[in-house]
């Protein structure tokens, strides 16, 4: 991974996983808006659960998606860190996220205070019904995670950047 990915930049590589090689491709979109590197997104505008497109055409070869907030409950003290928003798994190749095992149920992110990064990685499973939920959705390891079911590295990682809607910042204007 080159210095200027914009995963290193943004912290991903480093917070949440280890570099890796990207073998696979996956799209997401909150209604048509798609997910990109360091991409803002508000909190009304991913309430609902995105769709996600994963690449490839071979059906025989799933995939796990989990999504998580490596930043909760704040960027400055995150002693949640990480806490997972998604998990599906069992996605065959050349599908999207409805094909595949719900593990976790969507939870729309809510930020209550900063900047927060929302992450999703792919990984490539070594079979079916191979990867199991979680206990509790705070202080995930991704890297843990991926090392007890054997998903080895992630073939595939985007985050997005949202914080609380009315802490947008910016000037104020005084009259």
């Amino acid at each position: 991974m080159a210095r200027t990915d914009p995963l290193i930049i943004g912290r991903v590589v480093g917070d949440v996983l280890d570099p890796f090689t990207k073998s696979n491709t996956f799209r997401i979109f909150y209604s048509s808006r798609e997910v990109t590197n360091g991409r803002e997104f508000k909190p009304s505008q991913v309430v609902h659960q995105p769709r996600v497109e994963i690449g490839g055409n071979d059906h025989m070869t799933f995939y796990t998606l989990v999504m998580v907030d490596p930043d909760a409950p704040s960027p400055s003290n995150p002693h949640l860190r990480e806490y997972v928003h998604w998990m599906v798994t069992d996605i065959p190749g050349g599908t999207g996220v409805d094909s595949g095992q719900e593990l976790m149920c969507y939870e729309s992110p809510r930020p209550t205070a900063g900047i927060h990064r929302f992450v999703f990685v792919l990984f490539q499973q070594l079979g079916k019904h191979t990867v199991y939920a979680p206990d509790w959705r705070q202080n995930f390891k991704t890297r843990d995670f991926a090392e007890l079911y054997n998903l080895g590295s992630p073939v595939a990682a985007v985050y997005y950047n949202c914080q609380r809607e009315a802490g947008s910042g910016g000037r104020r204007m005084c009259t």
